[in-house]
């Protein structure tokens, strides 16, 4: 038996070649077709796909050290509550504004403590594009609430309450003061348990920081 090999003839030799493209086309239109992009191929795509950045950690300091800032703004659910008439509010209603949201209530010591605080950075930051919402949660409603704001001497922070307690459980807050600071998409970029410095430099510089972000 001859151990010569037989020649390929030419027309094999193109119907191979034909076959090889096709495997190559058909692999590259597989991959235009089934596969992402990654984001050296679509660089706009990828930017748009990234997560939004949330605050600087290094913002958690001096008398604000436990505020607890998350990697990335948090959804919130539209949170309903009242102002002192009892006109029906949201969080909504804030969308476009950056937000210190506090709850308290009358019988809680530390919340009476810090109250002036947060007025003062209602007096100092206060504006179109920032505002300190502080929902009073007592079950005794708007007069006791109001009386309690007299008391402190605050006089410059708008009285809004959720007596059903309700917001509380919405936000899974395991105690009073609770504090958050949402963006101007009502989402939260962080938030602290227990009482705060509010008119502190640390403070201004946390609410600063948020209403630079866009």
């Amino acid at each position: 038996m001859s151990t010569e090999k037989k020649k390929t003839s030419p027309l094999a030799q193109i119907a191979a070649g034909v076959l090889i493209l096709a495997a190559i086309t058909g692999y590259y239109l597989y991959e235009a077709t089934g596969r992402k992009a990654g984001p050296a191929e679509t660089p706009a795509a990828a930017e748009t796909a990234a997560p939004a950045a949330g605050l600087a950690k290094d913002l958690s300091q001096g008398t604000l050290a436990a505020f607890l800032i998350h990697p990335e703004p948090k959804p919130l659910p539209d949170l309903a509550f009242q102002d002192g008439s009892g006109k029906p509010l949201t969080l909504g209603d804030w969308k476009g504004r950056v937000v210190l949201l506090n709850l308290w209530a009358t019988w809680c010591a530390p919340c009476r403590k810090e109250m002036p605080d947060l007025a003062k950075l209602e007096k100092e930051l206060g504006s179109g594009q920032f505002e300190v919402v502080a929902i009073s949660v007592d079950r005794k409603g708007a007069e006791a609430s109001a009386a309690f704001l007299k008391e402190t001497g605050v006089d410059n922070l708008k009285l809004y309450i959720e007596p059903s307690t309700k917001i509380v459980n919405d936000l899974k807050s395991a105690g009073l003061p609770a504090t958050l600071l949402i963006d101007r998409e009502g989402r939260e970029l962080g938030r602290i348990l227990g009482p705060a410095d509010w008119a502190s430099p640390e403070a201004q510089a946390l609410i600063k920081a948020a209403l630079a972000q866009k």
